[in-house]
């Protein structure tokens, strides 16, 4: 058995699958109905239950989750007494920020300098676009080998957890042997890669009061507090002045003995500006995958277009803060809430919520479904051999999987290399990755299904 045939079958389906991806990213599917209308996730939630259906797949549905988005679900019979492996992938994704910045619409799937550009196009529409690959290249030669679960998420990217709690009340639903979430993705291009650890994340709104109302700052500027000025002051309070997260009982020390990310190759990746200091201390693998790292995503407060002289009543933010392997997210939650209470100047009145939370994760990679991968990324990638880091964001059901299949195997690859610019204006997928791994994930379900015989 050789990869051979899987190889020429996945390259054969690329112009099929850069189809459906086109059609995939044309789903304004941001899981939020402030920004973008319920429709588009609906309508994206369609789109992968009826791709399952054509790969005659049993039992999909549409599963209504407590945050109020929609999971996919189906299940592909194998072979009697094959393994069962369950494939991840969400079809949501982040909202498109500026889209006069994206060189091409963002939610219209443009090729561009051998890339493939589009909101979700790696993270991660692309990763259900390559388990698709994956079981069509299988199908044509000699069948899939295993028993199938495919979930799709519909909130992954908005952290509130809908699957999650679905999946502790039905813990059958999701039980498999091995897990694949292909939702991380390879160190560089071409660098076969597993994702050993994930932070973990809460996120919390901080809202201060000062003032029944605004005041003009000329009347009353310099002795009436300004909440905007307050959360200024408090946001400051969560870092050291190199830049190194500081929350009151937070550990910030951990030491990163894996894979390492030299600071050049950091700093290009990320386009920090020329003259531009790194943050905090320690190796960038310390700092990206080990150690907590808080990040202010929003502040409520006036434009600069329009604004007028007056103090601010109130201010609100909105915090990040991603934990670290070894750290307790609910115990984070506390540690942060209370740094924002007791930090808040001049007596401001403080209302902290929480709108959303996940563990951080690690795997085991001494089980034996790592050693098919290795042997699968092998074959795709010719002379590289398996590497494993840390990715320094989250997710959540990578948790709750493990704690309703403990003896379930999790493994976590996908299409997120640093060149795709995730979360970012200008998201793209490269092409050669997408092949590559959908030629790996079906040679590790081969070579998967091969090691649990006997």
């Amino acid at each position: 058995m050789t990869a051979r045939p899987i190889s020429e079958t996945v390259a054969s389906l690329m112009p099929r699958a850069k189809a459906e991806l086109a059609e995939l990213v044309a789903f304004r599917s941001v899981a939020d109905p402030a920004q973008f209308p319920t429709s588009e996730c609906e309508a994206a939630a369609d789109w992968v239950a009826d791709a399952l259906r054509a790969e005659d797949f049993q039992d999909v549905a549409l599963l209504d989750t407590p945050d109020g988005t929609r999971s996919v679900y189906g299940f592909l019979p194998g072979p009697a007494g094959a393994p069962t492996v369950l494939l991840y992938a969400h079809y949501d994704v982040q909202p498109p920020l500026d889209e006069s910045a994206w060189l091409s619409p963002p939610f219209e799937l443009t090729e561009r300098d051998g890339r493939w550009f589009g909101r979700g196009a790696a993270d991660c529409k692309g990763g259900f676009i390559m388990h698709l690959l994956a079981l069509r290249a299988l199908k044509a030669n000699g069948g899939v080998p295993v028993s199938v679960k495919v979930i799709a998420e519909g909130s992954e990217e908005q952290g509130t957890g809908g699957l999650e709690r679905y999946a502790e009340a039905h813990p059958e639903l999701l039980a498999a042997d091995t897990i694949v979430i292909g939702d991380t993705g390879n160190f560089r291009v071409g660098l076969p890669t597993v994702t050993s650890t994930l932070r973990g994340m809460t996120m919390l709104r901080v809202r201060l009061d000062t003032l029944e109302g605004n005041l003009h700052s000329g009347q009353f500027g310099g002795a009436a507090p300004d909440a905007l000025a307050a959360m200024i002051q408090l946001l400051a309070s969560l870092r050291a002045e190199d830049g190194t997260t500081t929350v009151d009982g937070l550990a910030t020390d951990a030491v990163w003995d894996g894979l390492q990310y030299p600071e050049d190759e950091f700093r290009k990746d990320a386009k920090v500006l020329d003259g531009v200091e790194l943050i905090g201390t320690g190796t960038v693998a310390d700092r990206i995958w080990d150690r907590p790292a808080v990040t202010v995503v929003g502040i409520d407060c006036p434009p600069v277009v329009g604004a007028t002289p007056s103090l601010q009543a109130s201010a609100r933010a909105q915090i990040s803060l991603r934990v670290p392997p070894g750290q307790d997210a609910t115990e984070a939650t506390k540690l942060l809430t209370a740094h924002l209470r007791a930090h808040a100047p001049w007596g401001a009145r403080v209302t902290v919520e929480q709108v959303g939370q996940g563990q951080p994760f690690r795997a085991d990679m001494t089980s034996p479904a790592y050693t098919s991968m290795a042997e699968a990324m092998r074959v795709a990638y010719p002379g590289q051999e398996m590497q494993s880091s840390g990715m320094g964001g989250s997710i959540p059901l990578c948790n709750t999987l493990a704690g309703l299949c403990p003896e379930a195997e999790i493994l976590l690859i996908g299409l997120s290399e640093p060149e795709a610019q995730i979360h970012a204006v200008n998201e793209s997928v490269s092409p050669e990755e997408l092949e590559r791994l959908s030629v790996t994930e079906a040679l590790f379900l081969r070579n998967y299904a091969e090691s649990r015989k006997g």
